[in-house]
């Protein structure tokens, strides 16, 4: 018979093989929406990504990236399957460190009999079937768990992340096994490594230390106290803190101070202060060792390697600034010295959030003071020199502060919101007990509790904010279709949350030691990180992928649950085997019934909407373009698609928010690929931090108009007659004297360039008139209307169509609809109407090629493939652009190729893959028109049946305000449906779809 040894490493890789094979045929097969199309083309080409970046992930990515061997399109996948393989390598981490817990359980009164460690007792067979249960069944639960599965399947760093956790909760198990051992040290000197590799992907690996702190304190302490429980706890979070604020940060922080006094200050080279600490550094590393040595402290001397191996780990972070000074094409904050390293380091871009003590959401600042100093290199002096002004931070008096300040987000749009969790009133400082209630209900139970729940309970569907589904919950028959039936509707039958609950009562009987360890890793995973976050009342997507380590933590005591199992199956079946066998059984039903439920919305394999819409838009620009877009999903994939499979470099994508900022106008003004330069005229010290950051409207009434050519040299001349004085005595600022511009367009010029599409000639206009509004011209806005003015008309301007309409500066008019993305041409639209909603004319030959003989739609006609609700957003800007072209036709009188549109667009994406949405009923016009009848009445029915379901369905719904902007989308489309009904003459529908939103409205 194997041994247990044996045994528990056979059972541990299959169940890595189970993991690993699920995770590979469910894996996205290209980059997927948010960051992960930033991460890949990070990892292909080593390049820079968003702070605080992720060199350890970036660096196994390239590797990994290296097995395409030159066929770019796989890349993908294999940096997504880099995450597959640490996600199955969590699990079979997970598997060995449910059977060391389990062991020391089953064998506890052997081992206390024979007056031996648990360890040193072989187990017999009914035990090895019941330990070995345990962990297929803990580690299974988690594999298949909403969340974690989410993010196995994904190049992102979350999956990466988990990995780390795993593997020092284990390595510390091992530790504990080998105590007693000469050399057991090395396990700690490991920790710290892997510690420091995980400073590389992403910090939640160092919460586990205080649960790794009392594993410790539990094996070298015969008789642990409450007061040492708190020593080490108190220990453990300095060492936390030490890591993250003196380490991390700290270090370069430190070093950049060195930098800028010795260059500033003795006058030497850029750099040298940077090598004269780093010697220095070296120096006290020695003498630390060497006082080990000398007091011959085996304390000193592990506390010491630790620290280096750390170092040692976190030193993938040289990556950044090392590939940031080759100025590669994405390299965000441009980190390339020590003192921007530190501010990358910090996420100085994101601002911060009151923690312990802070002002309240109504806290009105009464001064300002002036942040840090922040540095640039001058090369002319060969010094550092500051940048002015300095960042201002709002300072509050002493009484709109308080401790906790929970609710504290001033933005107008999230008030609202937070009165959706507590009764607060306008302009009333919260009470400590509504700032308690917050953080209670939204903070820790909205966004921790049913993320919990989702995994362990049942998820309700895909749709933001989608609560848990109980055994108690309404069978799928009871609830609307879009819900019911959707695949992310989720009932575990709250199975894998009890067989938890018994794990966790079993452990705290028998073993209270590992259970508080056990807890304390949930709690510092889990809810630590709520309070840590302190989120706002809305997030733009949910956040539940934070938080697996708590999912991690829980699975242990679903693992151990088996063990409970069989303890209760004790009186009633005597034999060992046999009640091992049932326990297992019945244990296996969790991750049968997890996996069965989630198979369908975690598989990915089929989707690549992310990555062709992205290739749509590219395809939707002329050559040599510049394109406008805004973050994440709107770009990420682009630079996927630019970066990775070489799509379109000749096209330069341009982040509308990043635009903001100096160094990313920097890059912009640089080459890339096949992309020209941007046409700016300006030079760098009027888009410098500091300058032109916004431009308030100061109105002179002797101006009417100002020509914008002139408007930009007046700026770029810091010309006075546009400066204003906010602060007496203060700097002058840029301001714009009337928010009517012009511009003088020389038409003979234009016309040779061969940019008018043919039937819109007279259209051309001898000045483009527009009107910026009072608002502030922030530095995008400035940089755009540099580029309008300076450009001539020679490289083409676009705007993504999915860029919100308030980044347009009223630009409409001058519009044109190429496929996905808006042209600006000093063409007039005449028939333009700011109230359809409709953005610039539609140049009807180019979007028809682009829509329906260029573009790419795979697996939009695919019915069993899942598409959550981000991936509908996408389809739904597709059938826009069908329907607008559609009418376009109809509104020119040519039926055929109106029709042709319309019944294309539901051939390409039909309802039962990607389902009706606002802009179906806009194809009803030209479908009605060309003798297709049914098929429209089928879309309004449709689409009134469903709004009607999910209306009534929400009206009855405690929470429902939670769900507004889902209601206000459905209203949309009855309104949608109205208006269609109307124009094709259709009375009875009209009044239907009228009625319900009378109906539906006021509520």
């Amino acid at each position: 018979m194997r041994s247990f040894k044996s045994l528990n490493n056979l059972v541990g890789w299959l169940v890595f093989a189970i993991a690993a094979a699920t995770y590979f045929l469910t894996l996205e097969p290209t980059a997927s929406f948010w960051d992960c199309g930033e991460f890949i083309a990070c990892s292909y080409k080593l390049l820079v990504p968003h702070p605080p970046g992720a060199p350890t992930f970036l660096l196994l990515g390239r590797m990994m990236s290296l097995l395409a061997f030159g066929d770019v399109t796989k890349v993908a996948v294999l940096i997504n399957a880099l995450s597959g393989l640490s996600s199955a390598f969590t699990v079979l981490f997970l598997f060995w460190i449910i059977t060391r817990m389990a062991r020391k359980l089953v064998l506890r009164g052997d081992a206390a009999t024979n007056n031996l460690a648990a360890e040193s007792v072989e187990p017999s067979g009914s035990q090895t079937l019941l330990i070995l249960s345990a962990g297929v069944v803990g580690a299974l639960a988690f594999a298949f768990s909403d969340s974690f599965w989410f993010n196995a399947v994904e190049g992102e760093v979350y999956a990466m992340s988990a990995l780390c956790t795993a593997a020092v909760v284990w390595i510390m198990l091992k530790w504990e096994a080998h105590a007693s051992e000469a050399d057991s040290d090395k396990w700690l000197i490991l920790i710290a490594y892997v510690i420091g590799l995980s400073i590389g992907v992403h910090l939640l690996n160092l919460l586990t230390l205080p649960a790794l702190g009392f594993i410790y304190y539990y094996r070298r302490t015969a008789n642990p106290t409450t007061k040492g429980g708190i020593i080490v706890l108190v220990v453990s979070m300095v060492i936390v803190a030490s890591i993250m604020v003196g380490i991390i940060p700290g270090l370069p922080t430190l070093a950049g101070a060195f930098e800028v006094f010795f260059v500033n200050t003795i006058g030497l080279p850029f750099n040298s202060g940077l090598i004269l600490f780093l010697v220095l550094f070296a120096g006290l590393i020695y003498f630390g060792f060497r006082q080990s040595f000398k007091h011959r402290s085996q304390l000193l001397n592990t506390a010491m390697l630790c620290f280096v191996f750390i170092l040692i780990g976190y030193s993938s972070y040289l990556i950044v600034p090392i590939r940031s000074s080759f100025k590669p094409t994405i390299n965000e904050n441009d980190p390339e010295d020590v003192l921007s390293f530190v501010s990358y380091l910090k996420r100085e871009q994101y601002g911060s959030r009151p923690l312990l003590y802070g002002p309240h959401l109504f806290s009105q600042p009464d001064h300002y003071e002036e942040g840090s100093p922040r540095y640039a290199r001058d090369l002319k002096t060969g010094t550092y020199k500051e940048i002015l002004p300095r960042q201002q931070e709002a300072g509050y008096p002493d009484g709109d502060k308080m401790l906790l300040p929970r609710i504290y987000n001033y933005e107008p749009d999230q008030v609202a919101n937070y009165k959706k969790w507590v009764d607060i009133q306008d302009g009333v400082k919260p009470s400590m007990g509504q700032n308690l209630g917050f953080m209670f209900r939204y903070q820790m139970g909205h966004m921790f509790w049913r993320y919990f729940m989702w995994n362990y309970v049942g998820r309700e569907s895909d749709i933001q904010q989608a609560g848990v589904v109980t055994p108690f919950s309404p069978g799928a028959a009871n609830l609307p279709p879009r819900i019911g039936e959707s695949p992310a509707h989720n009932n575990f039958l709250a199975l894998p949350l009890i067989l938890g609950l018994i794990g966790l009562y079993f452990q705290s009987r028998r073993n209270s030691k590992d259970a508080w360890v056990t807890g304390l890793l949930f709690l510092m995973t889990g809810l630590a990180i709520v309070f840590y976050l302190n989120q706002p009342p809305r997030e733009p997507r949910e956040r539940d992928y934070t938080f697996t380590g708590a999912t991690f933590a829980f699975a242990i005591w679903i693992g151990l649950g088996v063990l409970g199992v069989a303890e209760l199956l004790r009186k009633v079946v005597k034999a060992d085997g046999l009640r091992a066998g049932l326990a297992l059984a019945a244990g296996l039903l969790v991750p049968g019934i997890m996996v069965a439920q989630g198979w369908d919305d975690h598989n990915r394999s089929d989707r690549y909407n992310s990555v062709d819409s992205a290739k749509n838009l590219l395809n939707s620009c002329a050559p040599n373009a510049i394109l406008f877009t805004n973050g994440d999903n709107d770009t990420f994939p682009l630079w996927y698609a630019q970066e990775v499979e070489g799509i379109r470099t000749d096209v330069r994508v341009a982040v509308l928010s990043y635009l903001n900022t100096d160094w990313y106008i920097a890059q912009m003004k640089r080459r890339s690929y096949k992309s020209a330069p941007f046409p700016i005229s300006m030079g760098e010290d009027r888009y410098a931090q500091g300058t032109n950051d916004m431009l308030p409207f100061a109105a002179n009434p002797s101006v009417q108009s100002v020509n914008l050519k002139e408007f930009i040299q007046l700026v770029s001349n810091n010309n006075p007659l546009l400066q204003v004085q906010y602060q007496e005595g203060g700097p002058g600022m840029m301001s714009f004297p009337t928010p009517n511009f012009y511009l003088p367009i020389d038409t003979a010029a234009v016309k040779k360039l061969g940019i008018i599409p043919k039937g819109r000639e007279k259209q051309l206009v001898s000045r483009m008139e527009w009107s910026m509004g009072k608002r502030a011209i922030e530095k995008k806005n400035l940089v755009i209307l540099d580029m309008i003015a300076t450009n001539n008309w020679e490289r083409p301007i676009y705007f993504s169509s999915t860029v919100n309409p308030g980044d347009y500066m009223n630009l409409q008019p001058y519009f044109q609809l190429e496929g996905m993305a808006y042209r600006l041409l000093p063409l007039k639209d005449p028939n333009y109407d700011p109230r359809s909603g409709d953005e610039g004319y539609v140049e009807k030959d180019i979007t028809y090629q682009h829509l329906l003989k260029d573009f790419q739609y795979r697996g939009l006609q695919d019915p069993t493939i899942f598409y959550d609700e981000n991936h509908l957003r996408f389809p739904a800007n597709y059938r826009d652009k069908f329907a607008r072209l559609a009418n376009a036709y109809l509104a020119e009188g040519n039926v055929a190729k109106a029709r042709e549109v319309a019944v294309k667009a539901l051939e390409l994406m039909p309802d039962n893959t990607i389902p009706y949405d606002y802009y179906s009923p806009q194809l009803v016009p030209a479908l009605v028109a060309g003798g297709e009848k049914k098929r429209a009445d089928e879309i309004l029915d449709t689409m009134t049946r469903r709004s009607e379901q999910m209306l009534a369905y929400y009206s009855t719904k405690p929470d429902a305000s939670l769900f507004e902007d889902d209601q206000r989308g459905y209203l949309l489309g009855l309104q949608s449906v109205y208006q269609a009904a109307e124009r094709s003459g259709d009375a009875a529908r009209s009044t239907k779809a009228r009625g319900l939103m009378e109906q539906f409205y006021p509520r």
